[in-house]
């Protein structure tokens, strides 16, 4: 990729705004022991010690950057509010290159999305760099009055403002030429990490931001994505072009292990499994999260035509076989050092046929999963080239594919409804299949014109201007947008699971799967029959899931491979051994000896704060719990005609309803008055294991238990209960 403009052009025409110098410190035992605050408004600087209650409360990660968060925002403060902060933490693990995905950084901030508090991981070089440049977190307040770069030297100990008004913004540039400019040769880019947004992330609401690592056999930039609740768009509205980190001093202990020999025995265990084991279970050295399209289209969970279907006769031709050929195989694409498990897959030298950079060969980061079901078969896309090109243009535009598919695929259901009409979408046929057509929304939103800016908003806002502006019916509206808490749901069908419909419902920060990932174990295997059982998996797994963003770790090496034994264990699905693996690196990096129910306490405490952030925002009870019904059960007749038979057994054997005697709508009625009931018995069921109580505010006895009863949480507890009445 070529910019416009020269480097050294681009470089010249920067102006220091401001910069700090800092005492240069080894990481110790997993901890920098200081945060880094950045005020934009005034260009200053200042260090933030990290207390030992910090750690014993908040651990790390997510838990560090919500705390910050918590302390500078206050209940008014909006998204776009200088007052907001972008916080980037990353976790005691985090850097561990003996274990394999350690490499992750937590961006929580108020989201643009769902005015709330949000959470989301990303990998690249960018967290662990971060700590050992000297700082477990980065917090940055305030809006800059023009475009900036800030630069983190860890290898001088300096930090710098400095203005960047030439460079181009989209990422696989930008990232790409602030490595060059911040290198001090070809060598040094691989201790260069860089956070960038795309021109999209100033128009639309679920804007990613992109951290990067440098390929060094490829010799070009990589990136991954915090892709959830619109943290991008407050990069972009702070006047952020790029942040950019150094550290050049890399060594296997940069991390300061307490028992670098225990870590290292978890390793051992874990490569091997890799190196033995990956190519009989789900490849994922060779394809990635992509490898189970085909299952999810087995089992009827793979969301087509925005989630009214779970299969498709044209999903083989954007199944895993289909992307094995495409990716470049034989090269170690992991996205931390040492990472083993190598699954960041792209294609090379990919020619690009729209927008602005048509005619051009890039390297497309992915797709990965979530992006294939996304803009593949839930807006009825099966052609893989339209998937790639997709993929290529929000990874670079800063747009979150899952939030992006959701999206389009309503404004295509009410384009087929007669919702919306042509001359509303400004001359685009929003048909199913239109893959064109959500390139072209696309291009728009990184314009900042046209039919994507109202796509670009997402999917609750879209539901409340297709009722006001174009008449459309708010129920109907409501039961077909794909959204909880204002966020997209990930792209997985949930129609018959229940329990992963509460795991998406009661998602704090909205319905994401790292948090709970419960399909398999709930529909397939039959492993939850009761709703205590359910609601002790929506107690565990959610936890655990959490502990992994309070570290910086990546959950994929926890059960995308396992253990050859796995199956015969009591808990298969908890990968018990993995499990013990993070009990041993945990005490390796921090000299910390625990349990597994240490590491879930460290969660437990995490979670019900950011739940109680949540509350103190203004979301408070149990009404903000539930999915949209086509997560649940059959919106349209046709829906119900697809799975006629299986709706109808159901009606006689659950529901006691003789569907004989019954037209489609009756039955959809009948049916549907029992789901919703399943469903009010899972959240009682989940709050009273939680500890919350029946309006999903957790208790003051809760917190006492958990030594989180910090006065300024119980008075957010208490005030929120005294509301819900």
């Amino acid at each position: 990729m070529t910019h416009p403009i020269p480097l050294e052009q681009m470089k010249a025409a920067h102006t220091l705004l401001a910069e700090y110098t800092y005492e240069k410190r080894p990481v110790v035992h997993g901890y920098a022991n200081r945060t880094l605050h950045i005020n934009l408004d005034n260009n200053t600087f200042s260090e933030k010690p990290v207390t030992q209650q910090m750690k014993d409360l908040f651990t790390g990660g997510r838990g560090f950057a919500l705390k910050l968060l918590w302390d500078a925002v206050s209940p008014d403060t909006k998204w776009d509010d200088p007052q907001n902060e972008l916080v980037i933490a990353n976790g005691p693990i985090c850097g561990t290159t003996a274990y394999a995905g350690s490499g992750k950084a937590t961006v929580v901030t108020l989201s643009p999305l769902t005015d709330n508090v949000i959470d989301s991981n990303v990998g690249g070089y960018f967290a662990p760099f971060l700590k050992f440049a000297g700082f477990d977190a980065l917090e940055i307040q305030g809006k800059a009055a023009e475009d900036v770069v800030i630069f983190i030297d860890g290898d001088t100990g300096t930090i710098t403002i400095e203005t960047a008004p030439l460079e181009m913004v989209d990422s696989h540039l930008l990232g790409a030429h602030l490595t060059r400019m911040y290198a001090d040769n070809e060598k040094q880019q691989r201790s260069i990490s860089v956070m960038t947004a795309g021109d999209a992330a100033e128009h639309i609401r679920y804007a990613i931001i992109n951290a990067t690592w440098y390929d060094v056999r490829r010799k070009e930039i990589r990136m991954k994505q915090a892709g959830r609740g619109g943290a991008g768009r407050v990069f972009r509205d702070k006047k952020i072009k790029g942040i950019v980190v150094r550290y050049s001093a890399m060594r296997g202990d940069s991390n300061g292990p307490a028992n670098l020999a225990l870590i290292r025995k978890a390793g051992k265990r874990f490569n091997r499994e890799m190196t033995e084991l990956d190519d009989k279970q789900n490849q994922m050295r060779k394809i990635g999260t992509a490898n189970i399209v085909g299952i999810m289209d087995h089992f009827d969970l793979l969301p087509t035509h925005n989630f009214r279907y779970g299969s498709h006769d044209d999903t083989p031709n954007i199944d895993s076989d289909v992307w094995m050929q495409r990716f470049t195989q034989g090269m170690p694409d992991g996205c931390w050092l040492g990472c083993t498990m190598s699954c960041s897959h792209g294609v090379d030298g990919y020619p690009i046929s729209t927008g602005p950079y048509a005619g051009q060969n890039v390297l497309v980061d992915g797709p990965e999963y979530e992006n294939v079901a996304g803009l593949g078969s839930n807006i009825g896309n099966f052609d893989p080239e339209i998937v790639l090109e997709l993929n290529f243009y929000c990874d670079t535009y800063g747009v979150d594919t899952i939030s992006f598919a959701n999206s389009a695929a309503f404004a295509m259901e009410c384009y087929e409804e007669g919702i919306i009409t042509k001359e509303d979408t400004g001359g685009l046929e929003l048909n199913f299949g239109n893959g064109r057509a959500a390139l072209e929304l696309l291009h728009q939103m990184a314009r900042g014109e046209g039919f994507g800016l109202i796509v670009g908003q997402g999917v609750m806002r879209m539901k409340q201007i297709f009722a006001e502006q174009y008449g459309a019916d708010p129920t109907f509206l409501h039961d077909i947008g794909m959204e909880i808490k204002g966020m997209e749901i990930s792209e997985y069908g949930t129609k018959e699971s229940i329990a992963q419909q509460g795991g998406y419902g009661l998602a704090t920060k909205g319905p994401q799967h790292d948090e709970a990932w419960l399909i398999f174990m709930d529909q397939v295997q039959n492993l939850l029959p009761t709703f205590e059982d359910k609601a002790e998996a929506l107690h565990y797994f959610p936890m655990w899931r959490t502990w992994f963003s309070l570290h910086g770790l990546c959950k994929l090496p926890w059960n995308d491979v396992t253990p050859e034994n796995n199956a015969e264990t009591a808990e298969p699905a908890k990968v018990e051994e993995h499990v013990e693996n993070y009990t041993w690196i945990h005490e390796g990096v921090t000299g910390i000896k625990v349990t597994p129910e240490d590491l879930l306490a460290q969660s437990e405490r995490v979670y019900t704060f950011q739940k109680v952030f949540a509350m103190r925002m203004g979301r408070v009870g149990r009404q903000h719990d539930y999915p949209p019904y086509r997560a649940i059960g059959p919106v349209t007749a046709a829906e119900y005609a697809s799975r006629a038979e299986r709706y109808d057994g159901q009606l006689r054997d659950l529901v006691g309803v003789n569907p004989d005697t019954l037209t489609t709508e009756e039955k959809m009625a009948a049916l549907r008055q029992y789901r919703e009931a399943q469903y009010e018995l899972l959240l009682d069921a989940v709050y009273k294991r939680r500890g919350w109580n029946e309006n999903s505010i957790p208790t003051i006895e809760k917190l006492e238990e958990m030594k989180m009863d910090l006065p300024e949480v119980v008075a957010v507890v208490k005030s929120a209960m005294k509301t819900a009445g």
